[in-house]
């Protein structure tokens, strides 16, 4: 996100560095084309009362450009007159390649109630600041060498000692490696500080924001191992550094005099998101990872991570760096459009959220754009659009994870759907739904594993009797129904929690019982399923009556083993066949037929 910005203002520092005598020119004769009517000693100072407890300072400010970087106060002191008005007063004047002095006089008709404070509200400069009065200074600040009189802030400012109706010049000298953004404000000490409280408040609510999210995606990351967390992080690290290098709070709190911080952390902030946007939207948009634009993806991350390393490093200029960021900034986006305008058409709710989330962006950065080139004034609204942008697109972004998760988690779901398909297939009668001969043999033999002399299992194999008549008078449909309703009234005369019953095919149904205490328990049992079948079966037009022959075998005291059991039960159910039907009968297990 944070990578567009960065290489805006890098590219304007890399503008000025091969431009320079074409802006020198430029500057020097910026005093020449600006009015007469507009020169210093024209100008009506600036009016410090209690009734305005801040006052915009442009109101009153002129400028001069200093293009040999080497003109002292004292010079400029002598150069009052070579003052000119700004062709805007918005506070944003570009990118020059000079130093840009500012003066503007001030006076305080009553005496201060307390300090006025002078503040210019972007931090990516460097400003020194210098009080005079008679020709003669008497404060002076500078943000490389802080003096007594700076306060400690994450802006240049600077507290003003003020006699009451005596006429001050305030001279402010500015330079920049980007634009010079330079909303100058001088107010009243308690409104000053109510002010940078307010911008630190916000600051430490959108940074702790971003700082939840990091934490967040690296806990999700560590704990789940899904990659597309970890490139979300790198997203938000590389965000959230920049936002704290732009509004001075890393410089303030985290890395204050580091040089070093001060020149690499925004750029290998900005590196290093620009490498997570890659892998991010690479793996949010393709579930392919050998897709080429998947491939693609991972190697502008990889040239992105080669250039971050070659940089801090030293094996590779600033310049070029920023050189690669301006081009490559827009590519994860541009790469990205058409995989998210496919998932648009397809109704995926993850491509409209992508696309939200780079509208977003784009305005912010357009924004920021105007603010660099000082065609919008820099107020609150534009300084900080990029990073409410920004923020909104992490939080988009963050969308873009829960879609994906969801939509695994529905991927899970359909599969273990299809797979407990596949498995009741495998393990039920297609006709009435109850277990089959496979699922009949898992079940048992889990129920061996936990049967004792307390707890038997019961296996009673059954049989209709008058089936073959009904089915052959009637026909196999008639018969397939009658099959089905058997299924549901056995079924209705079970115990659901412990008993289980299958079809075999045909007309061989079997019952398996557990937790029967007693044999007489097992006969009991048996006997209200034969009881069961004395009431006909109303098949349409058609009502039928069958009845049961049941033989059956109880574990563990008929044996130990399913196909022992079952053969047993057989046995038993054939002798009842033999010996008048309707009949539940129990044979010892050597009486068994093989």
């Amino acid at each position: 996100m944070y990578p567009l910005v960065h290489a805006l203002l890098m590219l304007a520092r890399l503008w000025r560095a091969r431009c320079g005598l074409a802006s020198t020119l430029l500057c020097l004769l910026v005093p020449v084309a600006l009015p007469l009517g507009a020169q210093a000693k024209t100008h009506a100072p600036l009016v410090l009362t209690q009734l305005r407890p801040q006052v915009d300072a442009w109101e009153a400010a002129t400028l001069k450009a200093d293009p040999t970087y080497k003109l002292s106060v004292q010079d400029m002191l002598g150069r009052l007159a070579e003052f000119e008005a700004p062709a805007r007063r918005g506070g944003s004047l570009g990118v020059h390649k000079a130093a840009m002095w500012l003066h503007i006089p001030i006076i305080a008709p009553e005496a201060p109630r307390t300090s006025w404070v002078v503040n210019i509200g972007y931090s990516s400069l460097h400003a020194d600041m210098y009080l005079v009065s008679g020709g003669r200074v008497l404060q002076q600040v500078s943000t490389n060498q802080p003096g007594q009189t700076q306060l400690s802030s994450r802006t240049p400012a600077m507290a003003l000692d003020l006699q009451a109706g005596q006429p001050y010049d305030l001279l402010i000298r500015v330079q920049a490696t980007g634009p010079l953004i330079l909303p100058i404000t001088v107010g009243e000490m308690p409104y000053q500080m109510h002010e940078a409280l307010r911008e630190q408040m916000l600051q430490g609510l959108l940074n702790g924001l971003a700082f939840c999210l990091l934490v967040y995606s690296l806990i999700q990351w560590v704990t789940q191992r899904e990659p597309m967390f970890g490139f979300y992080a790198l997203v938000v690290l590389g965000s959230t550094v920049f936002s704290l290098q732009f509004f001075g709070i890393g410089a303030q709190f985290l890395w204050p005099g580091d040089p070093w911080m001060s020149r690499y952390a925004g750029l290998a902030a900005g590196l290093t998101a620009l490498a997570g946007s890659f892998l991010f939207l690479g793996a949010a948009l393709t579930d392919n990872p050998h897709s080429r634009y998947a491939r693609a993806m991972r190697m502008g991350a990889a040239i992105t991570a080669v250039v971050c390393a070659a940089v801090m490093l030293g094996w590779l200029s600033v310049p070029i760096a920023i050189a690669f960021m301006s081009l490559a900034g827009p590519l994860p986006s541009l790469i990205s459009l058409p995989a998210a305008m496919a998932r648009v058409r397809q109704k995926d709710p993850i491509g409209t959220t992508l696309l939200a989330a780079w509208i977003a962006y784009g305005v912010a950065a357009a924004v920021l754009v105007c603010l660099v080139q000082g065609w919008v004034p820099a107020n609150f609204w534009t300084l900080h659009s990029f990073q409410f942008g920004a923020t909104l697109d992490m939080l988009l972004f963050l969308r873009v994870l829960g879609l994906r998760a969801q939509a695994a988690k529905a991927q899970a779901q359909e599969t273990l759907r299809e797979r407990d398909l596949m498995h009741s297939l495998a393990h039920s009668d297609p006709l009435t739904g109850l277990s089959n001969r496979r699922g009949l043999q898992h079940a048992l033999h889990a129920a061996l594993l936990q049967c004792t002399p307390q707890h038997m299992v019961a296996v009673y194999l059954m049989d209709l009797d008058g089936f073959k008549p009904i089915n052959d008078s009637y026909g196999h449909d008639v018969g397939d129904h009658l099959l089905v309703a058997v299924g549901q009234r056995l079924q209705a005369s079970v115990r659901h929690q412990t008993d289980l019953v299958a079809r075999l095919g045909g007309d061989e149904f079997i019952v398996m019982a557990c937790e029967l205490a007693s044999t007489e328990q097992a006969e009991d049992l048996g006997r209200s399923l034969i009881k069961a079948f004395e009431h006909s079966f109303a098949l349409g037009q058609h009502t039928v009556t069958v009845g049961l022959t049941i033989g059956y075998a109880l574990a563990p005291l008929d044996g130990s083993d399913a196909q022992a059991l079952l053969r047993q039960a057989d046995a038993a159910m054939y002798a009842g066949k033999q010996n008048g039907k309707h009949s539940i009968r129990r044979l010892r297990a050597e009486l068994a037929r093989p």
